[in-house]
């Protein structure tokens, strides 16, 4: 066993090799994203290089799902094996794909509309294998999005998106054009445009300025998810070190180890960094 990953840690060795600050180190011990630190004959804390590991698996899931989903991942892995760290990252990595291919079916919406401003007329086929004549409910489209119905609804009367409606009952009907407006809705919102943004860009879509903001804003979405999936693999590496590290280190001596908390330990209720 290399003794470099026991020796003892101040808790300001910590932080400057995370890039937290000691009262962050602090914080997210308590939280449990961390192990629990030893504490030596003086009292003070004694962490190890599995510690600065723990905290840069945090920083990348953290980047990645945001800090509250990270605290949750990391807290709910004490004691876990490789599957389940694999498990909990694989899981990040599939709402990541589902993020940056619900941009796509923006873009694909996005460049029907292009097509029809420039003169291409006819309707093409759109997302979801969504053809002319084709049209979804409400709950067909909430669930093809992820998004609630009642988001949708909201959508109507903030006049984002315009469902058809048919029957006696008035029920709604999604025609391509709709749908297509609705994946844009979600690509923006997803980006972290408000409501009035959202509104302004669905009503210049008609416009050249619209469609080349859009297409920037539609561009500036699926680079940071791409950074967050980068954040995302290094976290990966980061959390595996730290599994292994601590099973090697708990069959060789408990006591390095911190994956065990002390009955006797309390969760803080301070604020972590994000």
């Amino acid at each position: 066993m290399d003794d470099a990953r026991c020796r003892p840690l101040r808790t300001a060795d910590v932080a400057r090799q995370s890039g937290y600050s000691p009262q962050q180190v602090r914080d997210l011990e308590r939280l449990g994203v961390v192990p629990p630190a030893t504490r030596a004959g003086n009292g003070y804390r004694a962490y190890t290089a599995l510690h600065v590991r723990a905290l840069h698996a945090y920083r990348g899931l953290a980047r990645a799902a945001g800090p509250v989903e990270a605290r949750r991942v990391l807290a709910g892995l004490r004691g876990a094996g490789i599957g389940d760290a694999a498990a909990a990252v694989g899981a990040v990595h599939v709402r990541l794909a589902a993020e940056r291919d619900e941009v796509l079916h923006a873009r694909r919406a996005l460049a029907a509309i292009r097509a029809e401003c420039e003169g291409g007329g006819a309707a093409r086929e759109g997302d979801d294998g969504a053809r002319e004549g084709d049209s979804m409910t409400i709950t067909e489209l909430a669930g093809a999005l992820g998004v609630r119905p009642s988001a949708l609804r909201f959508w109507e009367r903030e006049g984002l998106v315009a469902p058809e409606r048919v029957t006696t009952l008035r029920a709604r009907r999604y025609g391509p054009a709709a749908v297509g407006a609705a994946r844009i809705v979600v690509a923006l919102r997803g980006a972290g445009y408000g409501v009035p943004a959202v509104r302004e860009i669905m009503g210049a879509l008609g416009r050249y300025e619209g469609l080349e903001e859009t297409e920037r804003v539609l561009g500036v979405r699926l680079d940071a998810i791409a950074d967050r999936t980068v954040a995302l693999l290094r976290a990966g590496s980061d959390l595996a070190a730290v599994i292994s590290e601590a099973e090697v280190l708990l069959q060789g001596d408990q006591l390095a180890t911190g994956f065990v908390r002390d009955p006797a330990d309390g969760e803080g209720g301070e604020r972590a960094p994000g």
